[in-house]
């Protein structure tokens, strides 16, 4: 059973849920409101204990911590350097899990590592090698603390499971911490997650978290919220268990997630050498949250998210009894989408079975111990076939390998078929393991969006992604890439204790936190360049639609792809050629065009004479515009851009491009808008967007005086080629103070300029 409640609800004793004060009376004997109850959330504690606005309800956080991968800390650590950073003012670290096995580029991928290793140094960072773990399990084993807060420029910065509010934002949210300011942000709703009863055997985390995935993610129902775990069920969850469900919160698109902490949440710290961290967390007597979902774990069945989206999911059994409708249906909705080759499905359903080519078990979440655990005992004296059908196995962490080769769960694997592999988080975003074209992954990672498995639909390469648990994908190995769910065998789950050695990370890790080098030269490879010049707003603006998305969501890796791209990340100009490449490919030529033509304003060149009929258009409207004093950029409209990553390199690749702003009908993520914000880019809000389209001009005047007084609502104009023009309000919803500075300045590095 899994329900979500339409209204808010109170929670008595952390385990009774009540519908209304009177409820609440009679369980304790006193009455409490709203507003006071809601202080007893675990949430509000943590929050206002990072506080520093001194208004409970607008926050201006500082976290304990950070941390990024090498897809993203050149460009951060760029951006704070380009405003004026000496060195880390908190504990940052720099893990290599994301670009270590892309070779593509010659040695640029190693150099930004070499780049991280000097930034360690003359900064005080903490660096972990290439290969040593994943940036969430490192963080999980050394850094995570009870009632702590944590930042990451990865979206899956999840460690709620084990007392810590963790946050995956853009760059630019890392950069202004690295300058000493804050997060701002008003408070978010919390929203009770009320765990009961026990899973099954053969039931793991993903089932769990694509369970919850496929019950809110459409409905916005966690949206930009804390999801707060609560509820009798916790208690007999192993703790990386709650890690796995834990990080999966993120596609939910909510902003954070905190668990109720306890015994086995203290064994987990004593087991790491940390006993000090934990912190015993649990909501107050009473306690009160904007929403409720009610999930008895016994319920729970062995789950897929089919393609393109973690929350597209149907149970393993019931995509099995309607095989053939099903495939076919998912096969269609997803061509919907794709430009170029298309998805078969279909052919994967044959002999009375569906059949899958390729298993992966990786990552922060499919990469744990105890998952790798029960995918060995499944496998343990059994064969995955020497047919199409591959399992490869990346772990989080070097301690966590290790112990597998002590205990011999890897050697069971091993004997079985599978491949060992390294700490990795290649298969989850399309840079390891990528499918042949036409073939079928089941995986126990994050995400299956679209290009996420590394298909490039318009070069004719197409391949699918599901999401399982690994119990299932071993189960499914078990029978030689037939379908199976994990239920559906007899197995005898042994749960070995983890023994962890903290030595792996001390013969390798470079900790210099609190041991700046200021001195220490920075280690510049050939593609590592500094972020190019960003004009502040002008008064009035201009833009070309240059991209035009009707699709109900558009995610990060549509805006910038991942895979092989990333490995351009720290070369802001190279990078920008890709975006859109995967989703609009004439993007970048159309919004260069425009590009060319402000930087030939800038230097007083004429206008072409597209550009100065759009003017004439205005002014035979009886619009007042200034051309010699308007902004002229590219804009992309997006139903509902940014869901997924936290990449920066989404928005940031839009700007170097040309990109002044981008128009949407709501932002998926709050990160993403964010993002736009801090490369300068106006993040308009539009009820009607058919009033413009691909190739039409839009006007909005005084747009910097709108934004700097965050009026509610302005007008814009349309521009047709035929010189019509078409009047439709726009907002840039609610903006703080820095905010509405950031966009007029031109970006969070001319903010800090500006500002020192």
């Amino acid at each position: 059973m899994l329900k979500l409640y339409d209204n808010g609800i109170y929670l008595v004793h952390g385990e009774t849920i009540c519908s209304c004060p009177e409820e609440v009376a009679q369980k304790t004997g006193r009455i409490v409101d709203a507003k006071e109850a809601e202080k007893g959330t675990m949430a509000y504690g943590i929050l206002q204990a990072h506080n520093k606005s001194g208004d409970p309800d607008q926050l201006q956080l500082k976290f304990d911590s950070m941390t990024s991968h090498d897809i993203t800390y050149v460009g951060i650590i760029q951006t704070a350097r380009a405003s004026g950073m000496k060195q880390f003012p908190l504990p940052y670290v720099l893990t290599n899990c994301h670009n270590s096995l892309c070779a593509v580029g010659g040695t640029i991928n190693e150099d930004d590592h070499k780049f991280a290793l000097s930034a360690a140094h003359k900064y005080g960072g903490i660096y972990v090698p290439t290969n040593m773990a994943n940036i969430h399990s490192y963080n999980r084993e050394t850094m995570a603390g009870g009632g702590k807060m944590i930042l990451g420029s990865d979206s899956h910065t999840r460690y709620g499971a084990l007392g810590t509010m963790a946050v995956g934002e853009g760059g630019g949210e890392l950069a202004k911490q690295l300058l000493g300011r804050t997060y701002d942000f008003a408070r978010p709703q919390v929203i009770a997650i009320y765990l009961t009863g026990k899973p099954r055997p053969g039931i793991g985390p993903h089932d769990v978290a694509l369970s919850i995935c496929g019950a809110v993610y459409k409905k916005g129902y966690v949206k930009n919220k804390v999801m707060e775990f609560v509820g009798p069920g916790i208690a007999g969850l192993p703790i990386e268990y709650r890690n796995a469900i834990d990080v999966m919160t993120t596609e939910t698109t909510c902003w954070s997630s905190i668990w109720v902490t306890d015994e086995e949440t203290q064994r987990y710290y004593t087991i790491h050498g940390r006993p000090q961290d934990f912190k015993k967390l649990q909501p107050a007597e009473v306690a009160y949250y904007d929403g409720c979902v009610y999930i008895d774990l016994s319920t729970i069945e062995s789950t897929i998210a089919m393609p393109m989206h973690p929350s597209n999911t149907y149970t393993i059994h019931e995509l099995q009894a309607n095989a053939a409708d099903i495939l076919h249906a998912v096969q269609e909705e997803a061509n919907k989408q794709i430009k170029g080759a298309k998805m078969n499905l279909d052919s994967k359903f044959h002999d009375g079975a569906i059949w899958v080519d390729q298993g992966e078990i990786a990552g922060c979440a499919g990469g744990t111990f105890d998952n790798i655990c029960a995918a060995a005992d499944i496998l343990r004296g059994k064969s995955c076939g020497n047919g199409v059908f591959t399992l490869s196995i990346y772990p989080g962490s070097m301690p966590a390998l290790a112990e597998l080769y002590k205990n011999g769960r890897a050697n069971d694997l091993v004997n079985a078929g599978a491949i060992m592999r390294e700490c990795f988080c290649g298969p989850c975003f399309g840079a390891g393991d990528c499918p042949a074209n036409g073939e079928f992954s089941v995986r126990h990672t994050t995400r299956n969006f679209p290009n996420r498995e590394g298909s490039k639909p318009g070069e004719g390469q197409m391949s699918s992604v599901a999401l399982m648990d690994a119990r299932s994908i071993a189960a499914t190995a078990a029978n030689g890439g037939k379908l199976t769910a994990a239920t559906d065998l007899d197995v005898e789950y042994t749960n070995p204790e983890y023994h962890y050695n903290a030595s792996l990370y001390e013969k390798r890790v470079y900790n210099g936190w609190g041991k700046a080098e200021p001195d220490a030269e920075l280690r510049f490879g050939p593609n590592i360049k500094d972020w190019p010049e960003m004009p502040a707003l002008t008064n009035d603006l201009l833009v070309k639609v240059c991209s035009y998305i009707t699709d109900p969501v558009t995610t990060t890796d549509e805006l910038i792809p991942s895979g092989e791209t990333s490995s351009y990340r720290s070369n802001p100009e190279r990078l920008s050629e890709f975006a859109l490449s995967r989703r609009d490919p004439q993007y970048v030529g159309r919004s260069k065009e425009m590009r060319a033509i402000e930087r030939d304003r800038e230097v007083g060149k004429a206008l072409p004479e597209e550009v100065m009929k759009v003017y004439e258009a205005l002014t035979k409207a009886g619009i007042a515009n200034d051309s010699a004093n308007t902004d002229i950029g590219s804009t992309i409209f997006a139903n509902m851009p940014g869901d997924g990553s936290a990449r920066e390199q989404a928005a940031s690749c839009q700007r170097v491009m040309g990109a002044s702003a981008n128009f949407a009908k709501q932002y998926a993520t709050k990160r993403y808008r964010s993002n736009c914000i801090n490369w300068g880019m106006t993040p308009f809000l539009v009820e009607n967007p058919e009033v413009f389209e691909l190739g039409d001009y839009i006007f909005v005047p005084s747009i910097r005086e709108a934004v700097l007084e965050n009026k509610a609502s302005f007008s814009a104009y349309a521009v047709k080629p035929d010189g019509t023009v078409t009047e439709f309000p726009v907002s840039t919803g609610a903006l703080t103070e820095a905010e509405r500075q950031i966009i007029a300045d031109g970006c969070l590095i001319n903010y800090y300029r500006n500002n020192q």
